[in-house]
């Protein structure tokens, strides 16, 4: 039951981050903090930990768009990720992986360690790009939604399987509307 609530949570999120609803942060606290108990129960442990920053990030993001609207009276502009920052990206995750994965197949009985750590760290740096309104982290999420669907899938997890195959969808989406949005707002 739980997981069918952090799913129906995930969904909400989803649809109002696309929509650049500030509710997505308040709803995004609640999916989060089931799925910390619910990866924790699963020995996916980088999932878990992997929640417990999206609660802060939760937090985090809810404030930065916040302060936004209060300082401006709108939304955080959409921005696009430099060659820099795309650099940077990249190498944080490949040795985040290999770091993360390689603790967890080593100090842990995590099931599927390495894929679990390179969602984990695309989901990371996808979260802060979102924070950010970079419209490339829907590039991430897409990337890390392919893979956490094999991941749920091996792992049993079929509500949360079928959360992910929504969540792919929905990040095409959520990339078109921030493109044409963002597009818009430089005309």
């Amino acid at each position: 039951m739980l997981e069918i609530i952090a799913v129906a949570c995930g969904l909400a999120n989803i649809y109002l981050t696309i929509r650049q609803n500030i509710w997505c942060w308040p709803v995004g606290v609640v999916m989060v903090s089931l799925y910390i108990y619910i990866f924790f129960g699963a020995r996916l442990y980088s999932d878990a930990l992997l929640n417990v920053f999206f609660l802060v990030m939760q937090f985090y993001g809810w404030y930065y768009w916040g302060q936004a609207m209060e300082h401006t009276k709108s939304v955080v502009a959409i921005r696009r990720l430099g060659r820099r920052g795309w650099i940077l990206t990249s190498l944080g995750v490949l040795a985040g992986t290999a770091a993360l994965g390689t603790f967890m197949r080593t100090r842990t009985d995590a099931a599927l360690p390495y894929p679990d750590a390179f969602t984990t760290l695309l989901s990371v740096f996808a979260q802060f790009l979102m924070t950010k309104k970079i419209l490339e982290n829907w590039t991430l999420w897409i990337v890390a939604d392919v893979i956490y669907i094999g991941v749920y899938a091996i792992k049993s997890l079929y509500w949360t399987c079928g959360l992910y195959v929504v969540f792919l969808i929905l990040c095409v989406q959520g990339y078109r509307e921030w493109a044409a949005d963002m597009r818009r707002m430089s005309h």
